[in-house]
C-alpha cells in the first residue's frame, strides 16, 4: 500500500509542477487566468465506518481551478486593442455560420478584410444593435450582431438648409443694390462663403454677398459655380429684382441692431443645376432666423455657418467609449454609432469550460450567461486602448516550483524507502 500510497503523491506532485509550468508559460499571455492545482486526501472506509487506526491510501487531484481575479490593464496605441475593468467577458462568435458564442478577456482585436472586428483566431466581436443616439435596441444573447466597419459612410446627403449667422456693420455705406457686380468689390459691403453638396455628393461653394441697401436694411446676392467653373447665379423665389436680372434676398434690422425678419420668408433659391448630372431641381433654404444675426456698430463677422449637406465619407477612425458605444469617423465629418459592445457574466466562472486561445464556453456548472452593457448592473466598464495583462504572479509560481519539486523528490524518496524495506524481508533466511 505505501507503494501506492507515494505513487500518488509522485503524481499530485507532477500535476502541480504541470499546472505551475503552464502558469509560467503563459505570464505574457493577454487575458490569461492563472490556474491552481486542488487535492484531496485518499481515505478507505467501510460501510461500518472507519476504524481509529486506519491510515490515509494517498492524494488526489481534485480539480484545477482558474482563478479569474482581475488582471493588470497595460496601455496600447491601438483603439481596437480592448479591456473589461471588471466583470464581464467579451462575447465571440467562433464564424459566420457557428452560433454557439465563446467568452474571452482577450481583448486583442483587429479587422478582416470584410470589415470584421476578430480576435487572434478569428473569432468575430458581438455587439448590441444600436439607435443613431447610441441607445441599445435589444440586450439579449440571441441579439448581438457581429461588429463590423464600414468603409463609406454611406450615399451623399443633399444640401437643403443653410443656417448663416453674421453681424453686418451698421456703420457700412449705403449702396446701389442694382449696381451689383461680384467681381467689384465697391459694389458690396461684406461677403462670406461655404460648401454646399449636390445629389451627388459634390461639393460646390456657395458666396452670399451683402449689400446695404438703407438704413437697418441689406440685400444679400448669392453666387456658387457649376461645373465648368462659370458662375451661376442664385435666384431667391419672390425675391426682390436686382442687378442683371438676379434677385436677392432683404434681411431687416430695428433700431437697436437686431434681427426682424428676411423677405421673402423663408428664403429659398430657385432650382440649381450644377451641369454634372446631379439633381437639376435642388433648392437651399438660406435661414437668418436667430440670435446670431445682428446689425452692430463693429466690423463684418461670420457667427454662424452650417449646412446639412454631406459627401460620400470615408473611414479615420473608431471611438469606444468607457459604455462599450463604438462610433465610426468619416471625412466628411459625420460620426455614426454601430454598436455597443455586449458583456457577459456567469454564476460561476470556474464552471466554465475552456478551449484554448484564452476562451471559454458556458457549461451547465457555469449557468448560462447573463448578458447585459458595461457600468450597468455588476459590469465593468470597457477601456480602449488596453489590454488586460495575465494575472500570474510569476514570483508566487517560481516558490510554487521549488515546493512542487520538493514534494516530488520527497515522494520518490519515499518510494526508495520502501523498496529498501522490501529488499531488506526479501534478504531474510
Amino acid at each position: 500500500m505505501s507503494f501506492n500510497t507515494a505513487l500518488s503523491g509522485l503524481n499530485a506532485a507532477q500535476a502541480d509542477l504541470n499546472v505551475t509550468a503552464n502558469n509560467i508559460a503563459n505570464v505574457n499571455t493577454t487575458g490569461f487566468k492563472e490556474s491552481r492545482t486542488e487535492f484531496s486526501d485518499i481515505f478507505s472506509s467501510t460501510s461500518y465506518g472507519s476504524s481509529k487506526t486506519s491510515i490515509g491510501n494517498g492524494v488526489l487531484l481534485a480539480n484545477v481551478a482558474q482563478q479569474f481575479n482581475q488582471g493588470n490593464l497595460e496601455f496600447t496605441s491601438n483603439t481596437l486593442d480592448l479591456a473589461v475593468s471588471g466583470e464581464g467577458f467579451f462575447i465571440l462568435a467562433p464564424n459566420d455560420t457557428n452560433t454557439n458564442s465563446v467568452f474571452t478577456r482577450n481583448g486583442e482585436f483587429g479587422v478582416d478584410n470584410n470589415g470584421f472586428v476578430i480576435n487572434n483566431a478569428g473569432a468575430r466581436l458581438q455587439v448590441f444593435p444600436v439607435n443613431a443616439d447610441g441607445t441599445v435596441t435589444a440586450t439579449s444573447l440571441s441579439s448581438t450582431i457581429p461588429l463590423q466597419l464600414p468603409q463609406t459612410a454611406g450615399v451623399p446627403t443633399v444640401t437643403s438648409l443653410v443656417d448663416i449667422g453674421v453681424n453686418l456693420p451698421a456703420s457700412a455705406a449705403i449702396l446701389d443694390p442694382l449696381a451689383f457686380d461680384p467681381l467689384q468689390t465697391s459694389t458690396y459691403s461684406a461677403s462670406t462663403s461655404l460648401s454646399v453638396f449636390d445629389s451627388l455628393g459634390e461639393s460646390h461653394v456657395v458666396t452670399a454677398y451683402y449689400v446695404k441697401t438703407a438704413d437697418n436694411t441689406w440685400g444679400v446676392y448669392y453666387n456658387t459655380t457649376d461645373a465648368n467653373g462659370a458662375t451661376l447665379p442664385m435666384n431667391i423665389v419672390g425675391g426682390t429684382a436686382g442687378a442683371g436680372g438676379q434677385t436677392y434676398q432683404t434681411i431687416n434690422f430695428d433700431n437697436s441692431g437686431s434681427y426682424l425678419n428676411s423677405a421673402p420668408d423663408p428664403t429659398i433659391t430657385q432650382a440649381i443645376d450644377f451641369l454634372n448630372g446631379s439633381d437639376p431641381t435642388q433648392t437651399i433654404n438660406l435661414n437668418y432666423a436667430n440670435n446670431n444675426t445682428t446689425q452692430f456698430s463693429s466690423p463684418f463677422t461670420v457667427n454662424v455657418l452650417n449646412q446639412n449637406g454631406f459627401a460620400i465619407g470615408r473611414l479615420t477612425g473608431v471611438e469606444i467609449s468607457e459604455t462599450g458605444v463604438v462610433r465610426a469617423n468619416f471625412s466628411n465629418g459625420q460620426t455614426t454609432a454601430l454598436g455597443k459592445i455586449a458583456l457577459a457574466r456567469f454564476q460561476n466562472v470556474q464552471g466554465l469550460s475552456q478551449i484554448g486561445n484564452n476562451s471559454w464556453e458556458d457549461t451547465i456548472d457555469s449557468g448560462t450567461p447573463l448578458v447585459g452593457e458595461a457600468i450597468t448592473s455588476s459590469f465593468g466598464q470597457i477601456r480602449s486602448g488596453a489590454l488586460e495583462v495575465s494575472n500570474v504572479d510569476l514570483t508566487a509560481q517560481l516558490v510554487n516550483l521549488i515546493s512542487a519539486q520538493r514534494n516530488f523528490q520527497a515522494n520518490a524518496k519515499t518510494i526508495e524507502t520502501n523498496n529498501a524495506i522490501t529488499q531488506t524481508i526479501i534478504n531474510i533466511r
